[in-house]
Order: structure tokens, then C-alpha cells, then sequence
């Protein structure tokens, strides 16, 4: 009955699309994967089902890098107050317009895409340094949140990918290691940057989109009609552009710093959540004392404006906390090792690539979490690659790909929930706005991997 362990997802994809709400989709998927954990159990009580939904809760709650994700969620939303209600963001959008950096709406979005290139060191401060950065211009160019998402959502997961001097770089050595390959893992895996399909295809679109000044489908109609929300930045008389420059390098190089240092001398093997957190804090207070220092703002009225941002990304904190509930509530359920199994063992071998793209697409959209889909693919795809010998690289990008795939794709992905976060826009018009695009995508990386495989397995 193991094909029962795909309910939970069903049930949350399907109420979000149908209720479009969130909150009660994850909750109501929490609730069936308990059930389905005691109706596996040898003495089954389905009276205690919400309570183990809310012990479930509790306990990923109280994880200390899940509880650390949740406090830099909250202290973004004060950051973000912050920086917008002293006038910093008005202040640097009139300086980058006065100066010729930001000038029309193909320079914003150059901007905003070349931002989150250049912070690839983790994929939450990439999305979130673009996003706070770029809110501003979007707005004083009429261009709409939904397109901001869509930019650094789409931008900063490929080339943290692609990149890979970083956690996810050292967390897929760590998994590579325990094979005895051909290859050592480091050049297995910088070999697969140029099958890495996917990704590619994805900064080529967007790309695209930002030459063109074109937008097509849902994100079309979003960009036609831009809500009050979206325009509320614009209301605040600008100050100083210092009020939100410092804090924001503070973010970026504090994480960096802390990367460094809780990875003992290597950022790669630095902790993300750490790292966020305390960089977070770190720019907080810096604009904080900024504020102070300048009296532009007295302590009460920091600390109620900081409380207020705080409030305003309540709702996302709840959607990611529910988002790791229901991924630890699957990984019990054996969700994504069932996925898995549809690569199949008799499948030809020019379709196996392909296949775990899709396979890790799928595991990745049901699961939410494209590190758990990487956890879980990459231990079945090597022995395919020692058993029939596959290219090492096209396997492994195939993977990745398909788990940043899904993950694009995804309403319950807690990636979706922070790239909304950062640019202030409704979770499900992102997932709704970007999924053409993420589909297009994903569909001619489909074909790309049945092509090379052909080439090169025969």
C-alpha cells in the first residue's frame, strides 16, 4: 500500500488550487500523513491524529535549524519595516534613477537578475538580497511583485546550482563520496554544470523576459493590474539611501563571515541557517543604530515598526513552518522513495536520464524540498551509473535539475515561501505566475536529456 504515501501531497496541492489557501492545504495534508503513520502503526487510534499533527508541528518547531529558519523569517519581516518605513528604499531608487543605473524597466530587471548572481553563496540570502533590493525599482517602474518573484526565484536557485561553492556543493560531495566512481566527486560534479539543462534553459528565459521587457500568460495579467499592496513602498518620502545600502551589505557580508566561520575556515561547509540568522540580526541592528544615530526614528517607534514587519510575514512563517511539518510527516511515509521507484529497473537506457529528471521534478513538487529529493535520488541513480555505466555527470545534473524543477513548481516548497517573502508577493499568485515559465522550462530540458543520452549512451 506503500503508493497510499502520496495522498498527503495530493490532498495539499489539490485544496491550495481549489480553496486557494495555504495554510489549511498544509494543515489538512499534516493531518492525512498522521493518519496514514498510525494506520501503518500495529495499534492504530484515529482520535489521536490531531494531536500527533500538532506534536508534529512541535517537534520540527523545535529542531534548532528549523527553529533558526522560522527566526530569521520573522527578523526579515522586521529588517524589511525597517528599511522601508525610514525612507531608505525611496532614497536608494531615486539615487540609482538619478544615476542612470536604473533608468528604464529592462535595467531594473537587469539589476535585480545581476544582484542575485553575484550573492551565489546561499540561495535564501540570494533571494533575499535581491528582493529587498529591487522592491523599490519594481514599484517606481510599475512593474509587478509577481515579476520580482519570478526574477529572483529564477535566478538565484540555478546559479547557486550551477555555481556550487556553497552548501548544496559540499552537501552533493558528501553524498558522491560514499561511491567508489571513476572520477573523484568534485569533478563529477563540476562536470555536470553544462548538462545542467534546466537551470541553463531557465536563466536563458529569464533573460529573456528582461531584454524584452515581455511577460506572457498569468504573469501578463498580474503585471496589468497592480494591486494597492504593490504600491505602498512608493508612498514614503525618501530619507537616506544609507538606511537600507548598509544594512543590506551588512546582510551579505555578515553572511559570508558567518558561512566562513561556522564552517571552520570553508564557507562551503558553513551552516545556511546559522548564517541567516545571525547575519539577519546583524543588519537589523545596524539599521537600528542607523535609525538612532540619525534620529530619524525614536527607539518605540523602531521597535513598533519592527513588531508590525514581523506581523506582516506571520502568515509566510506559518506556510514554512507547515512546510517542514509535512515534509518530516512524508519522509516517515516514504513518500519520496516511492517517487523514486518510478524510474523502474527495465526501463530502456536512453530513457533513464530522462527519467530521473521527471522523477526528481515529481519528488521534488510532491515533497517541497529539492535537498531532500537530491538526499534520496542521488543514492539510486549511482548504482544506474555502475551498474550500466552512464555518463556520472549527465546522471548527477539530471538530478538537480529535476529537484530545482519541482521546487519551482511547488506551492509547498519553503524556497517558494521565502522568494515570496522577498519580494513581497502572495504565495500563490508566484506559483501561478511562474509556472508557465517553469514548465517551458522544464519541457525543453526533457527533450535536451533525451537527445544527449541518445548521443552519448546510444
Amino acid at each position: 500500500m506503500q503508493w497510499m504515501s502520496i495522498i498527503p501531497p495530493l490532498v495539499a496541492i489539490i485544496v491550495v488550487f481549489w480553496k486557494k489557501e495555504v495554510i489549511l492545504a498544509l494543515f489538512l495534508a499534516i493531518l492525512s500523513a498522521e493518519a496514514l503513520l498510525l494506520w501503518q502503526s500495529s495499534d492504530p487510534s484515529w482520535l489521536i491524529t490531531p494531536i500527533n499533527t500538532l506534536e508534529r508541528i512541535v517537534e520540527v518547531a523545535a529542531s534548532p535549524g528549523n527553529t533558526r529558519i522560522l527566526m530569521f523569517s520573522l527578523l526579515v519581516g522586521a529588517l524589511l519595516a525597517l528599511i522601508r518605513d525610514s525612507g531608505g528604499i525611496a532614497a536608494t531608487v531615486n539615487y540609482l534613477v538619478n544615476k542612470g543605473v536604473a533608468k528604464s524597466k529592462r535595467q531594473v530587471g537587469g539589476v535585480t537578475m545581476a544582484t542575485g548572481i553575484v550573492v551565489f553563496i546561499e540561495s535564501n540570502l540570494s533571494v533575499l538580497t535581491a528582493g529587498i533590493f529591487a522592491r523599490g525599482l519594481f514599484d517606481k517602474f510599475k512593474m509587478s511583485r509577481a515579476r520580482l518573484a519570478y526574477i529572483i526565484d529564477s535566478t538565484c536557485a540555478p546559479i547557486c546550482i550551477l555555481i556550487l561553492l556553497n552548501a548544496w556543493g559540499a552537501f552533493i560531495i558528501g553524498l558522491l563520496d560514499s561511491y567508489s566512481l571513476p572520477q573523484s566527486s568534485a569533478e563529477i560534479l563540476w562536470g555536470s554544470v553544462p548538462f545542467n539543462f534546466y537551470a541553463l534553459i531557465t536563466l536563458a528565459i529569464v533573460v529573456y523576459t528582461i531584454v524584452k521587457d515581455k511577460v506572457h500568460g498569468p504573469m501578463a495579467e498580474e503585471e496589468a493590474r497592480l494591486t494597492t499592496e504593490d504600491s505602498v513602498l512608493t508612498t514614503t518620502d525618501a530619507s537616506k539611501a544609507r538606511f537600507m545600502i548598509l544594512p543590506l551589505l551588512t546582510l551579505v557580508f555578515g553572511m559570508v563571515g558567518f558561512m566562513y566561520w561556522t564552517g571552520d575556515g570553508s564557507i562551503a561547509n558553513g551552516s545556511g541557517s546559522k548564517s541567516g540568522l545571525y547575519a539577519t540580526l546583524m543588519a537589523t541592528a545596524v539599521a537600528y543604530l542607523l535609525l538612532v544615530s540619525h534620529r530619524q526614528m525614536r527607539h518605540l517607534a523602531i521597535v513598533e515598526t519592527a513588531f508590525k514587519g514581523m506581523g506582516e510575514l506571520l502568515p509566510v512563517v506559518v506556510i514554512v513552518l507547515f512546510s517542514l511539518a509535512l515534509g518530516a510527516s512524508l519522509k516517515l511515509l516514504g513518500t519520496g522513495v516511492f517517487v523514486a521507484q518510478i524510474v523502474g529497473e527495465f526501463l530502456p537506457i536512453y530513457l533513464i536520464v530522462p527519467t530521473l529528471f521527471l522523477a526528481g521534478a515529481i519528488m521534488s513538487f510532491t515533497t517541497g524540498t529539492s535537498w531532500g529529493t537530491f538526499a534520496i535520488l542521488v543514492p539510486l541513480g549511482v548504482p544506474l551509473i555502475e551498474a550500466f555505466g552512464l555518463p556520472p555527470s549527465l546522471v548527477l545534473a539530471a538530478i538537480l535539475g529535476g529537484g530545482i524543477f519541482g521546487d519551482h513548481c511547488s506551492p509547498i516548497s519553503d524556497t517558494t515561501a521565502v522568494s515570496s517573502i522577498a519580494a513581497g508577493c502572495d504565495l500563490l499568485t508566484h506559483v501561478k505566475t511562474q509556472m508557465p515559465y517553469a514548465l517551458t522550462a522544464g519541457g525543453l530540458t526533457l527533450v535536451a536529456y533525451f537527445v544527449t543520452s541518445l548521443i552519448m549512451i546510444g
